[in-house]
């Protein structure tokens, strides 16, 4: 059986922005994410426009099973889309490194 193809990068960076705007739609979520990553409330629109940030969303998505299960149900996704999106977003940004 042939897997899923993979997530473009507009696609993964959608998925990204959705899954920011999920985090930060509860403030439980919102507040555990900016202690792991470091980024103040005030700095998260900044910090969403650096190259990797999409990403590192994902990844942080990824380390949490029951917040990807929870993200997935919520917007009618697979979870395994979280992890195909991060690794797009992650060879891009590896690419994209001097």
């Amino acid at each position: 059986m042939k897997g899923r193809p993979a997530l473009t990068r507009e696609q993964a960076e959608a998925l990204a922005i959705q899954a920011l705007t999920f985090i930060g739609g509860d403030a439980e979520r919102l507040g555990r994410f900016l202690a792991i990553t470091g980024v103040g409330p005030a700095e998260i629109r900044m910090a969403a426009s650096q190259p990797g940030f999409l990403g590192s969303v994902l990844e942080y998505m990824v380390s949490d099973e029951r917040l990807i299960v929870a993200f997935a149900a919520e917007n009618n996704l697979d979870p395994a889309d979280v992890d195909r999106g991060r690794l797009v977003l992650a060879a891009i940004w590896e690419r994209d490194l001097p």
